[in-house]
């Protein structure tokens, strides 16, 4: 019997990690949405001064912006290393994690603004947001072509989601 693939051991953690981090805030905005919308619940909440939803809504529009670029940073950095591809899988991973870390902070404000001061642009952040989570999930095409993979490296990456005979 084969000993498991680092790699692929590696990418199966990122993408359980990501998965978590994308799903825990759809329950609270759904909630959110459904609220405001909805019209038939009734919940005695505090609106929001202006200036704090604002904030939150300018803070969300900013995580947004920054992962992008932290993002698409660290991914550069990542290229230029002459290490493993496994320690560059590893540094790709951390790059990742960290941004699913940034749309779990807007999904959050996101839900919280929406409920609380039932503005629309916390829908269209929480939109962005899901656009951002579905272009940026961790796949083993993306891994290659974000860190540019070439020959033996390529290979290993795409090797991730074949079967084991």
């Amino acid at each position: 019997m084969n000993s498991p693939n680092p790699l692929k051991k590696e990418f199966r953690v990122l993408e359980r990690n990501v998965l978590i981090l994308t799903a825990v805030p759809l329950p609270p905005f759904a909630f959110a949405y459904l609220y405001t919308t909805g019209g038939s619940m009734s919940l005695d909440l505090p609106e929001l001064p202006t200036y704090l939803s604002s904030g939150m809504l300018g803070a969300a529009i900013g995580l947004l912006v920054w992962q992008v670029l932290a993002f698409n940073q660290q991914v550069r950095r990542i290229r230029m290393q002459e290490t493993s591809i496994l320690t560059r899988l590893r540094a790709y991973s951390t790059a990742s994690i960290h941004r699913f870390w940034m749309l779990f902070a807007v999904g959050f404000l996101s839900a919280v603004g929406l409920l609380f001061s039932e503005r629309p642009g916390f829908t269209i952040t929480y939109a962005v947001c899901l656009l951002f989570v579905s272009l940026g999930k961790p796949t083993p095409d993306r891994i290659a072509k974000g860190l540019r993979l070439k020959g033996e490296d390529k290979e290993q990456v795409y090797d991730i989601n074949r079967r084991d005979p």
